[in-house]
Formats: C-alpha cells, structure tokens, sequence
C-alpha cells in the first residue's frame, strides 16, 4: 500500500534511536516528578476493536516503561468524540491520555458544533502506527476471493445491502462511502459504537459487511465467522496473502488505510510531554510489542509532537474533501 509504505518509512524514522528489542528498567522514563501515580489511557471506542488492542499493547510497555499504572478507560459513543471531550476535560497535567486516530481529523468536517477542537485542545504526544481497512462479509453467504459475488449480489437486492459504520464520520463510513462512489452500488449505512458490535452482526447475519482493521476483526476471523473480500491500498497483506487489494479491483479512490496517535489535554508541561513522548516512542518501536500485534497488519512507528500536529492537520485537510465530494451534509 502506497500511502502505508511512505508513512512507514516516516514513522520509522523519527523515533529510530528509541528502538529497543529489550525494555529498560520500570521506571526507565520517569524524569524524577513524572510520574508518581497511575496513568489513564482513554479509549474512545468499544472494547475489542483495533484502537482497543493497540491503546492495551501499548499500555502495557508504558506501564513498564513509566513505572506506574497505565489504566485503560474505554468511553466509546458519538463516533468517537465521547472520550476525547472526556480528556481534554482534565487537568493537563499528563495523567490524561488519549488515543485518536483518522475519525478524529475527519470530525471537524462533519459535525459543526463541537465541544472540543482537535487542533487547539489536545497536544500530539507522538503516532502510534497505522493499518490497512478490510471489507468483511458474513462467512454463512460467502467464501474468501468471492468479491465480484458480493457486489453482484448488492446490487441486484432488495432491500440494499446495509453496511455497519462505526458512526457518522468515521473512517469506516467515508471508506463505505466511497466504495460505493467506486463500484457505483448502494448501500445502506448503519452506525454502530464501535467495529466489535458491528462486525458481530455482520457474523450474525444482520448486515451485509463492515470495513475495518485487521486487529478489529480477528477473533471473529479466527473463529471462521466473518470473510475478509477486499484490502485498500495498492498492496496485499501479508496476514491475507489471498484477498486481493483495491488497486487489483481498479478501485482508484480506496488507496488509504487507518492511523493511531496519543494526545493529551493542551498547555501539558513540556518536561511531561517530553517525557510521554520519550517513553511512547520506545513502547511502539520495542520488539515485544511488536511481536504481539504481529498478525494483526498494524504497522507501528513514532513521530516527535510537532510531526505528529503537522500530520493530523494534513489529514484533516485531506479528509474534508472527501466529506465534501461524498456530499456528506455536517450535522
């Protein structure tokens, strides 16, 4: 995948001398007054989806690294947007974190009253990594390579197939958007709170497909429940060796994947911010994290607090022109 593979190679190189295949000693980072108490790590989606098991693989080295507790607080609702108006909330004191990911650049384009602004509210501690998106079906009506199949059968039916978003804005909704412009079929847009309830009525039969991360569907993967047709991007997988990539589909406008960042509420010290981003770096640069999400196509990488700023406004930038050609009216 083009866009993954230059933003790998970015990634990789900010944090490069972070890099550890063994964790230092707990409490490596801590710069003698940061921290001294437990760490809340906010995730603003359901548990089980793919921000959920980076935000907990992460979460662990920090809390090895920091030498104190990294807790995991989902508060998923309003497509995400719950749990960060919950963070910036908080004293910016570093105590407070948040992972944010592509929905969280493309809000400002869909809702127009919102209770935080992403740009000004937050701090950018470092990025996490990023992943392909993967159009999953219900594995009772269909076989993996059975992509012309599904569209077939879309577009002949009625009711028009419905597929699950996780919410107004979301990345699965614009990539459901414009697979739609792409192959010229119509769907129904359902919104979940998260790609865990919406792929498990995808596996139930309920709905006809969610688009997602690899991480976010595994389990249900695993058990044989859900089929994977389709991978974005101009490159196949190596976890999905036999699901051919969008640029292989001729779907040109699908060559895109999902991002993961750590923020904080704004004005955070910039000792503790350093610190953070110290500490981030080396957790998703280290081998046992990597290791652990290995099979899930996540590819991890940091960039410093001013690339990853400069990084979330290009793509909000890039994304409300999306919003705009889908016409996709702001709430």
């Amino acid at each position: 995948m083009k866009m993954l593979m230059n933003r790998r190679q970015v990634l990789s190189g900010a944090a490069a001398g972070a890099a550890s295949t063994v964790l230092p000693a707990a409490g490596a980072w801590a710069n003698g007054t940061y921290p001294d108490r437990a760490i809340k790590l906010v995730v603003p989606w359901a548990t089980g989806g793919s921000t959920d098991v980076l935000a907990r693989a992460v979460g662990q080295n920090l809390n090895d690294l920091l030498g104190k507790p990294v807790v995991i607080d989902n508060r998923p609702g309003a497509s995400g947007r719950l749990g960060i108006d919950a963070m910036v909330k908080s004293p910016a004191d570093g105590y407070t974190t948040a992972v944010i990911e592509l929905a969280h650049a493309i809000a400002p384009s869909i809702f127009q009253r919102m209770s935080y602004d992403i740009m000004n509210d937050t701090a950018a501690v470092s990025m996490l990594g990023d992943s392909p998106l993967i159009l999953f079906v219900d594995a009772q009506k269909y076989k993996p390579g059975q992509y012309q199949r599904f569209l077939d059968d879309a577009k002949k039916s009625t009711p028009t197939f419905a597929i699950a978003t996780s919410g107004n804005g979301s990345i699965s909704h614009l990539a459901a958007g414009l697979f739609a412009k792409e192959t010229g079929v119509e769907f129904q847009m359902i919104p979940y709170k998260g790609s865990a309830p919406a792929l498990t009525d995808v596996a139930g039969g309920l709905l006809a497909g969610h688009i997602c991360t690899l991480a976010s569907a595994s389990s249900l993967l695993a058990g044989g429940k859900i089929v994977p047709l389709m991978v974005t991007g101009n490159k196949r997988v190596p976890q999905l060796p036999n699901v051919p990539c969008a640029t292989e589909l001729k779907l040109t406008r699908m060559d895109f994947g999902q991002w993961w960042a750590l923020v904080t509420p704004a004005r955070i010290p910039k000792p503790v911010l350093e610190t953070l981003y110290k500490a981030t770096a080396a957790s998703v640069n280290d081998k046992r994290v990597k290791d652990r999400i290995s099979n899930l196509a996540i590819n991890l990488g940091s960039r410093s607090p001013d690339e990853t700023l400069a990084f979330v406004r290009a793509e909000a930038t890039k994304w409300s022109r999306v919003v705009a050609d889908l016409g996709i009216k702001p709430e």
